[in-house]
């Protein structure tokens, strides 16, 4: 059996998944694989087929996802060369890990296609919604990755083919410890940003992983790194609290370490803002910016011993398996 896996590239969190998830793909036959987009800092430890630019979110520095750059950037003829050119028909199944060019490529040879993503399930009615509905927000998450079959990952699963989170093997084997700081992940911020905002709390240790770093820098209790696979999940382990986005990977790796949590859900990402609605309902404190109005809320956090407890299970394996039996014949 022939399969595609594709992944998206933005952020960290759909590769990360894939780290799990292509072992247990290739039990099932020769697996080839597609990344898209440009924005990823993880490297998969497998070789990829087919790697396109595809249509990136591009993060900004202040705390959202910068409009401008995502539409310069998008080079649509590109992207429309890719789908055209991608031969998904050579495949016995695609799975689309929310990753456009696959997806559409299906579409336009009329290939079926099978969703494996967080996106799957985030618009599901089981979940609550935004305070604001974000009418474009929704229309892009609708249309952006389309599939016949859906199957999604959320904080909670609801038996409707929605499961909870793929957790890696990397973090569910790792040592848990607590020896004293807070680890840090926010894309969408800059390295003054954060150190600024941070600042303002100088008795916590701060571990700070950012996009837009290169080298490591300590200034008082602030130390900021590049991002490292290893370094990063090693710090979350050994932490006492994770401060970051609303994404879906890194808060389900840090409640899976029974850490305390704290999300920002980024600006102008609707998908965001809906886990950060499923969060909240998990008691899990959700702030809208780094401004200094919610430094009472940040405080409240860290002299907070509260944790939320949940219980995420390794099904990864059973999941493949039941969707390869379905679809492969």
């Amino acid at each position: 059996m022939k399969i595609l896996y594709a992944v998206q590239g933005t952020g960290n969190g759909h590769l990360s998944r894939a780290i799990d998830i292509i072992p247990c793909l290739q039990k099932h036959g020769e697996v080839d694989i597609l990344v898209s987009g440009i924005q990823g800092d993880l490297e998969l430890p497998f070789p990829i087929k087919y790697q396109f630019k595809g249509l990136s979110f591009i993060f900004g520095k202040k705390g959202g996802v910068d409009l401008l750059k995502t539409v310069t950037r998008s080079h649509p003829r590109k992207l429309y060369k890719s789908i055209q050119d991608l031969p998904v028909d050579d495949y016995d199944i695609v799975i689309s890990d929310f990753e456009p060019v696959s997806s559409w490529a299906c579409v336009l040879k009329n290939k079926p296609c099978i969703a494996l993503s967080h996106q799957a399930a985030v618009l599901s009615k089981a979940f609550p919604q935004a305070e604001e509905t974000d009418k474009i927000g929704k229309l892009i998450l609708q249309n952006y990755a389309p599939a016949d079959f859906k199957y999604g990952f959320h904080f909670k699963d609801n038996g409707e083919n929605i499961y909870t989170p793929v957790v890696r093997q990397q973090v569910r084997n790792h040592a848990v410890t607590d020896t004293g700081h807070y680890t840090v992940y926010l894309p969408s911020y800059d390295d003054a940003a954060l150190i600024e905002k941070l600042s303002r709390f100088p008795k916590i240790k701060w571990d700070v992983f950012s996009k837009h770093n290169k080298k490591k820098l300590v200034l008082n209790n602030i130390v900021i790194q590049p991002i490292n696979n290893l370094l990063f999940t090693a710090s979350m382990a050994s932490s006492t609290g994770v401060l970051c986005g609303a994404g879906f990977e890194t808060p389900a790796e840090a409640l899976f370490l029974g850490k305390k949590l704290l999300v920002v859900p980024m600006k102008n990402q609707y998908e965001q803002q809906l886990n950060a609605a499923a969060l909240k309902t998990m008691n899990v404190p959700v702030i809208k910016s780094l401004k200094p109005k919610w430094d009472a809320v940040i405080s409240e956090w860290l002299q907070s011993g509260q944790r939320v407890a949940v219980s995420y299970p390794d099904i990864t394996q059973d999941i493949i398996d039941s969707i390869i039996s379905k679809y492969s014949a």
